[in-house]
């Protein structure tokens, strides 16, 4: 599938891999609609550098997690932009979490986010793929849901793990009209949520550990996952797949003992 000319919604787009990914998908000629919650700012940032570059983008706002605010999302989108060809459903949420510590409320705010918010979204932009009979989608899942050792992920990994799941159902029931849908699951990867909460010591400490553990001895770059979606988009004859993107972890539970 030539990606020239057609149009993509990604969620979660304003920073970090959903803004790598709508500026890789304008870099193809894809017009890119820029959806945010709360960073207006920095959705109109990402916007402006398609737009420099000669590309057509939109910044549009909506909670994925509301299902009313999701189908608003769709039909804004369309409606700025023309039919949606492609939908990347990036947006979601990382709660650190273990079960002596299990919030009852961190969790379900993963879950509206990361589950329900995919559900709303894919709903409402497959009305319209589905009556003009074609339609790709890629859904971002983690390599938590593929049981990595890394602690304080076990909620967030059950979350992703639905992510896969809906993957493969939801490429079930709608091949049938032409529309494929696949998943990314990523590895650990470096953006500015990494120095969040920590010192620029405690960053560079965790990216080397993390980097340790792979085969290809660093860690991933928001670029390396937006190539991997643009892949998967472009494919005609490939559904109810997971990408893992990780440099070749080796830190599996599988892999344990």
């Amino acid at each position: 599938m030539n990606l020239q000319g057609t149009t993509a919604l990604v969620t979660g787009a304003s920073r970090g891999l959903g803004r790598a990914v709508a500026l890789h998908l304008a870099a193809q000629g894809v017009k890119v609609a820029v959806n945010y919650r709360h960073q207006r700012n920095m959705a109109e940032l990402v916007v402006a550098e398609i737009r420099a570059g000669g590309g057509d983008a939109e910044p549009i706002a909506g909670d994925v997690g509301a299902a009313p605010e999701a189908d608003a999302l769709v039909a804004q989108t369309e409606s700025a932009l023309g039919p949606i060809d492609l939908l990347v459903n990036n947006a979601g949420i990382f709660r650190r979490s273990s079960l002596d510590e299990f919030s009852e409320s961190e969790f379900s705010e993963m879950r509206r986010v990361n589950v329900d918010g995919l559900v709303y979204v894919t709903r409402a932009a497959a009305r319209g793929m589905k009556e003009r009979g074609r339609g790709r989608i890629v859904n971002l899942a983690s390599i938590a849901a593929l049981g990595t050792l890394m602690a304080g992920t076990t909620f967030y990994a059950a979350t992703k793990a639905e992510v896969i799941l809906l993957t493969r159902r939801f490429a079930m029931e709608l091949g049938p009209f032409g529309i494929s849908v696949n998943a990314i699951a990523p590895g650990f990867i470096l953006t500015d949520m990494v120095y969040q909460n920590r010192t620029a010591a405690e960053a560079d400490a965790l990216i080397a550990d993390i980097a340790s553990r792979t085969m290809l001895g660093r860690t991933g770059r928001p670029e390396d996952i937006a190539s991997a979606v643009s892949f998967l988009l472009a494919q005609d004859f490939l559904t109810a797949q997971v990408l893992t993107v990780d440099g070749g972890r080796t830190d599996y539970i599988s892999h344990a003992g």
